[in-house]
């Protein structure tokens, strides 16, 4: 059984399909979905999200926080992952990625609140970018 998997963000879909499994990180912990998971919603951390395609590939995107949205009616599984902003690994650049990193822990370095938000997003990107 698959879950069906949407990402996306105010601006755009960025990715859907089938997947045998979803594994999000939550504010309290990780998650996993596979098909039949009761109904759930949970808030996301900046991380990575990851879902295992039916091939048994591994698809990898970031997340700069959302939701994560469950529901399962008539036997399908559905999961909506709803973030300010999200990538899929193959679309983020790396050396901006770094550039927006070294920026952040300036800032961060000042005690600027906000930075260290951005300093966990630049993180996330270049972790899932490898």
């Amino acid at each position: 059984m698959t879950v069906e998997a949407h990402l996306v963000t105010p601006e755009r879909e960025v990715w859907t399909g089938d997947v045998q499994m979803l594994v999000a990180h939550g504010t309290e912990g990780m998650v996993g979905i596979l098909g039949g998971h009761a109904p759930l919603l949970v808030q996301l951390a900046i991380a990575p999200l990851r879902m295992q395609l039916e091939d048994g590939a591994w698809l990898v995107a970031v997340v700069d926080g959302g939701f994560l949205h469950v529901s399962s009616d008539e036997g399908v599984t559905r999961a909506d992952v709803l973030a300010s902003n999200a990538e899929l690994a193959d679309q983020i650049d790396v050396a901006a990625a770094r550039a927006r990193l070294e920026e952040a822990q300036a800032r961060a370095a000042a005690d600027d609140e906000l930075a260290a938000a951005e300093v966990a997003k630049a993180e996330a990107r270049i972790v899932v970018a490898g």
